[in-house]
């Protein structure tokens, strides 16, 4: 969001600069000019990335708010590079340290809550909710689902710590969401390596099938790995593998994907070898997850 980089103008300046309304609107029209907020353009096109585009959408969002506002909830967990689920990034979302005086709007979401100084630091040149308070707000505000999501990889990433999330659920007592939250954090696992294998857990915790292994390691009689399994329940000898298709991709392996494809299905003929018994499921089957769930009971059992 660096100024050299993004051309932003508001409209008195452009007014002070020469043009005029009528023509302000002929450039909105062909793309000259993008509105970002009422009277806030942005010079050429916008990027192409939704997450560009609400990047924008903050600076434009604080140029225009008084002092006192903070970046928080979801757009402070894209400034700070966190992922999230089934959040909509149609509105800037900002909070005020201060009793009450909300409002949403179709581009802005403001919210009155206690800021404390150490929860609020400087992310691209604006003040953002710290990482802490950014994942407990999420995780109160949305479905745990969303909220494993964000808070699994502040976990992952090394951004927070279990004990700074435990003080800020402390910090938050008695706030609307916080029972919510507190599950969250409790169910968060730094072991989970992506936004599938995140939804994956949550999907088996809510189906009340047992708790796997993240990053189970299986290794042969002789302590050899045969293979690193995203979902273990070595109980049971189970396997859960989620299919993201990214160890198939030559651009983030450096391998062919065909063989990419080899090697994992080499490696899962060795697992069932060992007498193990492997489900795989994808992105397709965390949307409509019964099936999947009916299969790990049958092997469970």
């Amino acid at each position: 969001m660096s100024s050299t980089t993004v051309r932003m103008y508001r409209r008195p300046q452009l007014l002070a600069a020469g043009f005029t309304d009528s023509e302000l609107a002929r450039m909105r029209r062909v793309g000259e000019l993008v509105s970002l907020r009422r009277g806030v353009y942005l010079a050429g096109p916008e990027p192409d990335d939704a997450d560009g585009r609400h990047r924008l959408r903050i600076r434009a969002a604080m140029a225009e708010l008084a002092h006192g506002a903070v970046v928080s909830h979801a757009s402070a967990a894209l400034l700070h590079g966190l992922p999230t689920w089934r959040t909509p990034l149609t509105r800037v979302q900002v909070t005020r340290p201060r009793r009450s005086g909300g409002r949403r709007d179709p581009l802005l979401h403001m919210r009155a809550a206690p800021l404390l100084p150490a929860e609020i630091v400087t992310v691209e040149g604006v003040s953002v909710t710290s990482i802490a308070r950014t994942v407990v707000d999420l995780a109160r505000t949305h479905r745990f689902e969303s909220g494993v999501v964000t808070t699994d990889a502040a976990l992952a990433l090394g951004l927070a710590t279990a004990e700074e999330l435990e003080a800020m659920l402390a910090r938050c007592k008695g706030w609307p969401g916080n029972p919510r939250a507190r599950r969250t954090v409790a169910f968060a696992d730094a072991r989970s390596e992506s936004v599938g294998e995140s939804r994956s857990r949550a999907a088996i915790a809510e189906a009340g099938l047992p708790p796997p292994v993240p990053q189970w390691e299986v290794r042969a009689a002789d302590g050899r790995l045969v293979g690193r399994t995203d979902f273990g329940w070595p109980k049971y000898g189970v396997v859960g593998e989620f299919d993201g298709m990214v160890k198939y991709s030559r651009a983030l392996t450096g391998q062919d994907p065909a063989e990419a494809v080899f090697d994992e299905k080499r490696r899962e003929d060795a697992l069932r070898a060992l007498g193990l018994t492997v489900v795989r499921w994808t992105w397709h089957d965390l949307a409509e997850f019964a099936p999947i769930v009916a299969r790990l009971d049958q092997a469970l059992r």
